[in-house]
């Protein structure tokens, strides 16, 4: 693991309920997690985190799965990748750490991640920012020609008999270069050295095999856990900041605050100048905008 960007980060795994989570901690003041998407690491994260340190203790660690992050055999339900198994580590964890109460941001997987923690366990999340998302249940009941075409990984990493796995591993690094490639739109280059750390996670075929996990349980028992929330009545009670990418799919495709007005009490937001990769891409803005949600 490169030591390098975050330097400054005291590291440390934290086992919870078996399965190991890769950790690293800085700051001081009022706790906040970072939880990163696909086909990344908590390295998503070294431009804003330092940024936050002079006001929170940050929390940065790999989703199960991904990572130095444990990676938990799965079943034919795909439960093990559940988004309510992964926010559960994620809660383990910040108990594990003194937190019983925190602030959560999460881009990509890690906001869905991060959405889910915030239903399941209201008491413990503050406040809640997704970066680049809109609710996956919203995404599939919305799907369309263009979502097909800009999001066909969705469907391909969710194919079954091993086929995403096989192909992957054919040549994981030209898999992450290609995808973070597409999905980047001027604003600060992707840093060589974090990138490399990405490379070296997703070159473990247990990583490959489990990020594919993480989207087949979005596309079966996500959804139906989702439809439990929307039948309940269940909503997100913390209030929530959506950042997005102007150039984006998401800020191209959905109208982003109403998309999360269904799902949340509390919403506000805006597009940053960037694509996909908000916390690589618009660095200080995004930075910017989590300090005075956070403030608050």
């Amino acid at each position: 693991m490169s030591d390098v960007l975050l330097a400054d980060f005291d590291h440390r795994t934290i086992n919870v309920d078996g399965v190991n989570i890769n950790v690293r901690t800085a700051g001081d003041g009022p706790p906040v997690l970072l939880l990163h998407g696909y086909p990344q690491t908590h390295m998503i994260w070294h431009h804003v985190a330092p940024a936050l340190t002079a006001t929170h203790t940050v929390v940065l660690t790999d989703l199960r799965g991904y990572g130095d992050s444990g990676k938990p055999p799965s079943n034919a339900e795909h439960g093990p990748y559940a988004k309510r198994a992964m926010a559960r580590d994620q809660l383990l964890v910040m108990h594990e750490l003194g937190f019983e109460r925190f602030a959560v941001v999460g881009h990509d997987r890690g906001g869905r991640v991060a959405h889910r923690l915030a239903l399941d366990h209201p008491q413990a999340v503050s406040a809640l920012a997704v970066l680049d998302i809109v609710p996956t249940r919203y995404a599939f009941q919305h799907a369309n020609g263009d979502f097909g075409r800009g999001y066909y990984h969705w469907f391909f990493l969710a194919a079954g008999n091993g086929i995403p796995e096989h192909l992957i591993g054919q040549d994981p690094e030209y898999w992450i270069r290609a995808r973070m490639g597409a999905r980047h739109h001027g604003g600060t280059p992707f840093n060589d050295e974090a990138r490399a750390e990405y490379i070296r996670c997703f070159s473990d075929p247990a990583a490959i095999h489990a990020s594919c996990e993480d989207y087949r349980a979005a596309a079966t028992i996500d959804l139906a856990h989702d439809d439990e929330d929307a039948t309940a009545g269940r909503r997100i009670k913390a209030p929530v900041l959506a950042l997005w990418g102007a150039h984006s799919f998401v800020g191209r495709h959905y109208d982003v605050l109403r998309a999360w007005y269904g799902y949340a009490d509390t919403v506000r937001g805006q597009a940053l100048p960037c694509d996909h990769y908000v916390p690589e891409e618009s660095p200080e803005e995004t930075a910017h905008h989590l300090q005075m949600f956070l403030a608050e």
